[in-house]
């Protein structure tokens, strides 16, 4: 009885105290993402960093970013899960210790990859099972959590920053991303339950894990190049060019390999997951120019605060959103979820193109709609894509999208600033090229994942959550991709039988 007592923290298995370490883990680093921009400057003079030092290390935090994710899924099919999730809100903590106590740009730089890497491990290790371990009963406020750590942190990070520099310091901030992180680690010990690992005869895969950090690496290595050097150079559009190329590379192997990490093969070959991956990615791209552009014309006008408060909207879109896609996820109507979305986005982006830079009121409406529109793409689109497929492979469809959402959204942001500034003379004039280029992605966003679902053959059909949670079932079925139009796959079949088949 002794050795079990010591294998369970006393609120393992209450789900509110589950639900509050991951959101305790996850939303510190997802907010100061967007926080960092306004105490940029600041910290840069304080630990004698450059403007491209400091994007640099934005630059590789998103890299590591990027690389726990694939890095999280290898672990949990060897490793025992819940002792490993110590270890990474452990990790976390020190990477915001440090962070927050920097006294040289290494310390620093460090410290911030560190919480960029943890986040991403904390992610795929956490909420899957948040989502399977408490029954159907509480996936939809799983859903709501999910969507709120991602993206209503990313939109209250402009506002928290802004409050930070009017103030003229940084440590303040980067201190209570420290104290949110301990308190994420003490309730990873309350809630503890010792889970086997996922699958002990796995192989032990270092080559995805290789790639994915070589690839990541280099993309983004390149794009943050960009504050300082022009585009068609070796150092900025070879290394960019070049890590995205290692990691489709990533993707072909894992497609071809009889014992994939990730779940390539599957979820290339379904209709609803490619339509989901497809929407999710440029959903993320199309964002980056709604956002930190169009705030970026604002910098001479309004001070860091003032500018965090204009784009304030884009928190209420976002928990509008999340409440939704909890409300709609048990229902056939979420996968219409997601084409909604790409419709409220292209509308910000429309918004913001009437007056460029724009005025108070349409970057009010402008982010808004925008809120609207990324809380209801992304988010929805991940958990259409994880519900097509078996809930045992929850962790490895979270890791695929979220690896390629963050090269687009993390990676196109500085490729974006830099055109902006380059592109037509002027940066009014490369910020509404870019307003335009993204309303080009909303829409393709909006038009491919269609033609992706009538050409497949899917149809919408409501969730059956009760034996995706329970089982090894989906949640619905998906056809094989290009079913409807190789002519099969016509008929939609109960998600049980499609499993089976």
């Amino acid at each position: 009885m002794s050795e079990d007592l010591t294998r369970r923290g006393p609120w393992a298995g209450r789900y509110p105290a589950a639900a509050a370490m991951v959101m305790f883990a996850l939303i510190p680093y997802l907010a100061l993402s967007a926080a960092i921009g306004p105490v940029t400057p600041i910290i840069g003079r304080d630990l004698g960093i450059s403007n491209q030092g400091m994007s640099l290390a934005s630059g590789m935090a998103n890299a590591a970013y990027a690389v726990g994710t694939v890095l999280a899924v290898q672990f949990a099919q060897l490793l025992h899960q819940r002792r490993m999730m110590i270890v990474y809100v452990a990790v976390l903590v020190v990477g915001s210790v440090l962070a927050a106590a920097a006294q040289n740009p290494a310390m620093f730089i460090a410290g911030h990859v560190l919480q960029g890497l943890c986040t991403s491990l904390l992610l795929i290790a956490a909420v899957p099972p948040l989502a399977l371990g408490f029954g159907a009963s509480r996936f939809r406020e799983t859903a709501m959590i999910m969507s709120m750590c991602i993206f209503g942190a990313v939109t209250l990070g402009p506002a928290i920053g802004g409050l930070q520099a009017e103030s003229h310091g940084w440590r303040p901030l980067f201190w209570g991303v420290a104290a949110v992180s301990a308190a994420a680690l003490v309730l990873a010990v309350l809630t503890f339950e010792d889970v086997p690992p996922a699958d002990p005869t796995a192989p032990r895969s270092p080559l995805p894990v290789l790639l994915a950090a070589v690839g990541s690496a280099a993309a983004f290595f390149g794009a943050s190049e960009l504050t300082s050097h022009r585009f068609l150079e070796l150092r900025t559009a070879g290394m960019l060019v070049g890590g995205l190329a290692v990691i489709v590379v990533l993707i072909v192997s894992q497609y071809r390999s009889s014992r994939p990490l990730l779940t390539i093969r599957t979820m290339l070959t379904s209709t609803i997951p490619v339509a989901g991956i497809v929407l999710a990615l440029f959903a993320a791209a199309a964002s980056v120019s709604a956002t930190a552009l169009t705030a970026a014309l604002l910098v001479n006008r309004f001070g860091p605060l003032h500018i965090g408060l204009l784009y304030l909207p884009e928190l209420a879109g976002a928990l509008i959103t999340a409440y939704l896609l909890g409300h709609l996820i048990g229902r056939r109507t979420v996968q219409y979820m997601p084409l909604v979305g790409m419709g409220f986005l292209a509308a910000g982006i429309g918004v913001f193109l009437i007056r460029v830079p724009a005025t108070q009121g349409t970057t009010l409406i402008g982010s808004a709609l925008t809120g609207v529109g990324l809380g209801a793409t992304v988010a929805p689109a991940l958990f259409n894509a994880g519900l097509s497929l078996p809930s045992a492979t929850l962790q490895r469809v979270f890791a695929i999208v979220e690896l390629l959402r963050a090269v687009a959204a993390f990676m196109i942001a500085p490729v974006f600033a830099h055109f902006a500034l380059t592109v037509g003379g002027d940066p009014v004039t490369g910020t509404r090229i870019a307003l335009w280029v993204g309303l080009g992605f909303a829409i393709a966003g909006t038009l491919l994942p269609l033609g992706i679902y009538l050409l497949g053959g899917a149809r919408p059909q409501t969730p059956q959550l009760e034996e995706f949670v329970s089982g090894d079932e989906p949640a619905w079925y998906s056809p094989p991709l290009l079913a409807a139009w190789r002519g099969r796959g016509l008929r939609v079949r109960p998600a049980r039988a499609s499993a089976r088949s």
